[in-house]
């Protein structure tokens, strides 16, 4: 499968995980760090991510 190479902010459009959560999981070494763009934004695998669960109200 091919990497989807995207900066933390479109990954959270994507997925629904908070650009924070992200940073996080960065730090903590459960999600790889492919570098930076020209205007200095992480670049995370949108492949490595799984979308939010979506909950029904009861």
């Amino acid at each position: 499968m091919q990497p989807v190479i995207v900066d933390i902010y479109a990954a959270q459009a994507a997925t629904g995980i908070k650009a924070g959560a992200l940073r996080v999981r960065l730090h903590r070494g459960t999600l790889t760090h492919h570098g930076h763009d020209h205007r200095g934004r992480t670049l995370v695998d949108l492949a490595e991510l799984q979308p939010a669960p979506v909950t029904e109200a009861a």
